[in-house]
């Protein structure tokens, strides 16, 4: 039973839904397709589930992964497991076997559930791990059909007779989820959450942000990561707004939803923004309900803003910049200064106190580069089974991003680069967003990425991918006539390459190492 004390000083992830459910019981909660429940049906379904996961023996401080795109059973999975006090590992569904298979032994996963579309590679990561570990497995596929041998259909969870609330006790320091990052190691770690650093996270987003329960949002990016998770989802739970879930940012799609929904509310990285804006239908789709945009991965390329202010006069802007470590937020650019601070990372939110140091742990004067540290109570609780990187990360009393930035005299964060994509050429640092920055000033260009290759002569050689937007054309030296005019001549790209599109990740970041790993044999 539940110390009486305990119990009502409760404040975990759990207790979210429920109380928004006795405030708002008959309002919309989420919609998923056809399926759609308030916010008494979604308590009562996220009850049911925890319940069917502790009778096939799911306990406090287990861990159940969770393969699959996103849809409504994310979204009870997500709470339904927090009111049992075990932790949801979230996994990447671009992962292939032996990548998934990693996640599961390293975190010590004694469930899986995984989306039909996704089960052969759910079946090969399990021949990654030792047979048995993994004992609940949980099946996400059409309502009545028949799972895979040695699989349950997860949907019945749903409908398990058990309504009751689960009886455990959950304390708010408790780990409650395992956010495994790609980082730029071999191997991902696991970032251990609590419900003190992700409601702390909540409401740094909800002030930040200006979000409200009047707010009605489409969540198209991928739910396995953080961003839309924990600064969109899990806020609107807590605030009593109503969720739209998308499988995927197709912009076709994005843009009916809005639509159809009279969505308020929307988050993208400028790649899938960029995608809406180039989209045929946009214009025929009538976006006035929307009024809150919000954007991250990297800052908004300054032309990509101007355009977004003539197309959707009334849509109010923010950047949310953090990462996985900081459950994520960790600083916003508000509406009023897109323009004037155009690049910038803003302000630290509520929550969150930031510095830029040097290797010593002093801060920088302002203007000078230096690495970005955080003290927060959204940080996370270290890393899984990993002593040794949870130490180098906290040096001195601080969480040590890794990103290189800037700190204005207004307190303002200006996001330098990765520690590992800023490119030293012939003995010169230069930002590869300062490079993309001026590249995207060109009309013809659609997405551009900057990244290093390794050079005899300049060690590192800045290199170009730019893709071209569709019915334009430009040539190559053009291009880098232009960065002449604008830059300096050691941070003009040594090659440029025109690339039909940029690989990315289902949260519409760039991915930087693959186009290393493809121009590095070219």
């Amino acid at each position: 039973m539940i110390d009486d004390q305990t119990a009502a000083g409760s404040h975990s992830l759990g207790d979210l839904l429920r109380r928004s459910a006795r405030r708002s019981p008959d309002k919309t909660a989420v919609v998923d397709g056809a399926r759609r429940l308030s916010f008494a049906e979604l308590d009562t379904v996220v009850n049911r589930t925890a319940n069917a996961l502790a009778e096939r023996g799911v306990r406090h401080g287990d861990r159940v992964a969770v393969l699959s795109r996103n849809r409504l059973e994310y979204v009870v999975l997500s709470f339904g497991l927090a009111r049992l006090g075990a932790l949801m590992v979230p996994i990447n569904f671009m992962l292939n076997g032996a990548e998934v298979g990693y996640v599961l032994r390293h975190s010590g996963a004694v469930g899986l559930v995984a989306e039909d579309g996704l089960h052969e590679v759910a079946v090969a990561a399990l021949g990654h791990v030792d047979a048995g570990t993994v004992g609940v497995l949980g099946w996400l596929g059409a309502a009545g059909a028949t799972p895979p041998d040695g699989w349950e259909h997860a949907g019945a969870w749903l409908e398990h007779p058990d309504a009751a609330a689960p009886e455990v006790v959950v304390a708010d320091t408790d780990p409650l989820r395992l956010m495994y990052t790609s980082g730029t190691e071999s191997r991902p770690k696991g970032a251990i959450h609590s419900s003190r650093s992700l409601i702390a996270q909540y409401v740094s987003c909800i002030v930040g942000g200006e979000m409200t329960p009047d707010d009605v949002e489409v969540h198209a990016l991928p739910m396995y990561h953080c961003a839309q998770l924990d600064c969109f989802l899990g806020p609107d739970i807590y605030l009593g707004a109503t969720s739209i879930i998308l499988p995927a940012p197709e912009p076709e799609r994005v843009l009916a939803a809005l639509e159809e929904h009279r969505a308020t509310k929307f988050f993208a990285p400028p790649t899938v923004w960029i995608g809406l804006l180039r989209c045929p239908a946009f214009d025929a789709t009538d976006l006035t309900s929307l009024r809150k945009g919000y954007y991250g991965a990297s800052p908004m390329p300054l032309e990509v803003l101007r355009e977004m202010q003539r197309r959707l006069p009334d849509l109010r802007l923010w950047n949310f910049y953090g990462q996985t470590e900081l459950a994520p937020l960790a600083t916003v650019l508000g509406p009023d200064e897109q323009v004037s601070h155009a690049g910038s990372a803003g302000r630290p939110v509520l929550n969150v106190e930031t510095r830029v140091v040097d290797d010593a742990g002093r801060d920088v004067p302002s203007g000078e580069v230096g690495e970005i540290v955080h003290r927060s109570p959204q940080v996370t609780g270290g890393y899984w089974n990993d002593p040794e990187k949870t130490a180098e990360a906290f040096q001195g009393g601080w969480f040590h991003s890794g990103d290189l930035g800037v700190m204005s005299e207004d307190g303002h964060l200006s996001v330098v680069d990765r520690k590992k994509d800023m490119i030293k050429t012939g003995g010169e640092n230069v930002a590869s967003r300062e490079v993309e920055e001026v590249l995207y000033e060109h009309p013809a260009v659609a997405e551009v990425a900057v990244f290093a290759l390794p050079d005899p002569r300049w060690v590192e050689a800045v290199t170009a991918a730019v893709v071209v937007r569709d019915g334009a054309s430009v040539a190559a030296d053009d291009l880098l006539a232009l960065c002449r005019e604008r830059l300096a001549g050691f941070k003009v790209p040594k090659r440029l390459i025109l690339v039909d599109s940029l690989p990315k990740n289902p949260s519409g970041k760039i991915l930087k190492r693959e186009l290393r790993e493809r121009f590095a044999a070219a």
